[in-house]
């Protein structure tokens, strides 16, 4: 299976970090070995002193596709959640200054948080689904797919233009504002409608 993110989905987010609004979905792909066990901790790397967390919601592709059209992509996922792209701020800054790839700042190993999955069924409706991410129980990340740029079903017909989705692939969707530092000793917990979906604890 493999991960695939998107970046600069929420305008919000595009602004804290004063990047250029894209005109077509930022993707990167991080390795299976990037998710975060269950049950673990995450440890922040020795190579970063700046690991921000970006809470996003996230879906389970369901079927292999590859050229979707965006009427069809409904039928590429029946779970959604949300997860962590964790992300060494410093080493992004640093790639990124020298035209380099970002790779080594996303796609770390523990780097991927992966919630619980939940029917999409159980949600009204996919448009306006809140999310939110706590830190030692303050919300820190608040966010509403409606803001989202591009909604889950363009960017899975996005993505498989370039990648064959498979089953068990995950997709991030991005993040939106408010992503920050994370310290030994924070626990992390993530909400999707007021469901609590994963509790990470920092060390």
């Amino acid at each position: 299976m493999k991960i695939i993110c998107i970046g600069r989905n929420y305008v919000d987010h595009i602004a804290e970090l004063k990047n250029e609004r894209p005109a077509e979905p930022v993707v990167f792909i991080k390795p299976d070995s990037a998710i975060l066990l269950k049950q673990h901790p995450f440890v922040i790397p020795e190579f970063s002193e700046d690991i921000n967390h970006e809470i996003e919601i996230i879906v389970k592709i369901n079927k292999v596709g590859k050229y979707i059209e965006p009427k069809f992509a409904h039928k590429y996922y029946d779970e959604i959640s949300v997860g962590i792209d964790f992300t060494a701020r410093d080493l992004q800054a640093s790639l990124k200054a020298k035209g380099l790839p970002w790779e080594k700042s996303k796609a770390f190993d523990g780097s991927a948080v992966i919630g619980d999955f939940l029917p999409k069924e159980q949600f009204s409706s996919l448009e306006k689904l809140t999310f939110e991410l706590t830190n030692n129980n303050k919300v820190v990340q608040k966010g509403d797919s409606s803001l989202m740029l591009w909604n889950v079903d363009e960017l899975i017909a996005h993505v498989s233009q370039y990648f064959t989705l498979k089953i068990g692939d995950i997709i991030f969707t991005g993040t939106p504002a408010g992503v920050a530092a994370v310290q030994s000793d924070d626990v992390l917990e993530g909400f999707l409608e007021g469901n609590k979906l994963f509790r990470i604890q920092v060390k």
